[in-house]
């Protein structure tokens, strides 16, 4: 088995943990050099010195999203700002953007973890890597960027969208390995069958590197299905750096999460208390490894469990299983909680649907209405209306069976539903929508 940094990634637990205290300890003295963490720190008597193990982690308070918003922009950083070289921030759309800032040290370790990330999966030095992501604030496009050319790989930055223009990038210089986001390849393989052209046979494609958004293993499979090569799943957020964070190895049997440079926990995301072996909860991370602004015990919001037991490809750092959803992202319909991943659940499953659906919530004369709007596959959208009809009242069925509520099922024809360039929108809740108290209409 061949590693990018053998004596890191095979370090046995006792070492590592050893390894980590000493890590967290200078974290905590670094932090408490940006004024919230001094401050809030300091009130609570906090410091360095009682750090001795990664169990003292848990005496630590969380940090979180509104924290990063309400000391917006330099209330967590610990170094003067001529020693920080870039910035990545969400987009602020809605509200105060969160902020990252780093220095030198900070960008070589993150393009080291990307590299790292990337060998774990098969990616090497003689490949044309393209990466299909946003470049600017997002981190997806300049993480992945530094880390293929840390790794050594040609990289194409070809940025998002533009499906024809890209498949042009691939066959003109025989791309080998792509990086987006999944819901962006089944437009792509859209556009490819629009050419007259099959990825397997008039692309040199051997890898598929998704993430960005959470997905299922059904979904994982269509998508290695469409392009013929292996899809491995990786994730990252932009308070932990962006892409680099955990990676799926050949083994393709959970995320490597990389604990050298970060400490995970899981927990309960009510009673913030850990939760049992093999559990899931909400993933909770602590850099190791950064300068500019180190970040501890940030509450992700993302829900997860570890994978117990060693992984056959000999890393002994641990595993993180898929994200099956965000806890800030669950929906409650007629008393029920419901993540839109158990809904994706059902419907990857049943082959006449197609690839894309839309969860609309609604209330009419106050109550609740859940609609799920459904893709056909092309193959199955015909004009047989029992045919419709059985597979409408199937879907129902298993969708109710999941999640204890029945859903009105929508079955539209192909490419029916919006195709956004960036993440896809799996939701809309228009209960709190000025004129929510409307019937859902399909097409809206």
């Amino acid at each position: 088995m061949d590693y990018w940094e053998p004596e890191l990634e095979t370090l046995p637990r006792d070492t590592l943990e050893r390894f980590q205290a000493r890590r967290l300890g200078q974290t905590v003295e670094r932090a408490l050099n940006s004024p919230w963490y001094g401050e809030a720190y300091a009130r609570q008597g906090i410091t360095p010195d009682d750090i001795r193990s990664v169990d003292d982690l848990r005496t630590l308070p969380f940090t979180t999203k509104d924290d990063l918003r309400a000391h917006f922009p330099y209330g967590l950083l610990c170094l003067p700002l001529r020693e920080t070289v870039r910035l990545h921030s969400s987009s602020g759309t809605t509200g105060t953007p969160t902020v990252i800032f780093h220095n030198r040290h900070d960008l070589a370790s993150w393009a080291n973890l990307v590299a790292r990330s990337m060998f774990a999966a098969g990616v090497r030095d003689t490949d044309v890597f393209q990466n299909i992501c946003g470049y600017g604030l997002f981190t997806g496009g300049l993480g992945f960027q530094y880390g293929a050319e840390r790794l050594g790989a040609l990289t194409i930055p070809a940025g998002s969208g533009n499906s024809r223009r890209q498949i042009k990038l691939m066959r003109d210089y025989g791309t080998t390995v792509i990086h987006t986001i999944p819901s962006y390849l089944v437009r792509l393989r859209a556009v490819f069958d629009e050419l007259g052209l099959d990825p397997r046979r008039d692309t040199r494609l051997r890898l598929l590197l998704i993430g960005a958004e959470p997905h299922t293993e059904a979904t994982r499979r269509r998508v290695q299905d469409m392009f013929g090569v292996k899809a491995y799943n990786s994730y990252g957020l932009s308070e932990m750096n962006g892409p680099g964070v955990a990676f799926e190895c050949e083994a393709q049997s959970g995320l490597h999460l990389w604990e050298d440079a970060f400490i995970p926990e899981i927990v309960d995301p009510e009673t913030l208390g850990p939760v049992g072996p093999g559990e899931f909860g909400e993933l909770v991370l602590t850099t190791l490894d950064r300068e500019a602004m180190p970040i501890i015990r940030y509450r992700t919001r993302d829900l997860t469990r570890f994978i117990p037991g060693p992984c056959p490809c000999g890393r002994t750092h641990r595993r993180i299983d898929r994200i099956a959803g965000r806890s800030d992202d669950m929906f409650i319909v007629k008393g029920v909680n419901v993540f839109p991943m158990q809904i994706e659940a059902v419907l990857m499953r049943i082959p006449e649907v197609g690839h894309d659906y839309l969860i609309v919530l609604d209330r009419v004369h106050g109550l609740d209405t859940l609609v799920v709007r459904v893709e056909m596959h092309p193959e199955s959208f015909t004009g047989d209306f029992a045919a419709l009809e059985e597979l409408r009242d199937r879907i129902t069925r298993e969708i109710r069976d999941e999640i204890l509520v029945t859903p009105k099922v929508e079955l539209v024809e192909p490419g029916a539903l919006p195709k956004p360039e960036g993440k896809a929108v799996r939701v809309r809740d228009r209960r709190n929508e000025t004129g929510a108290e409307a019937n859902v209409t399909p097409g809206e």
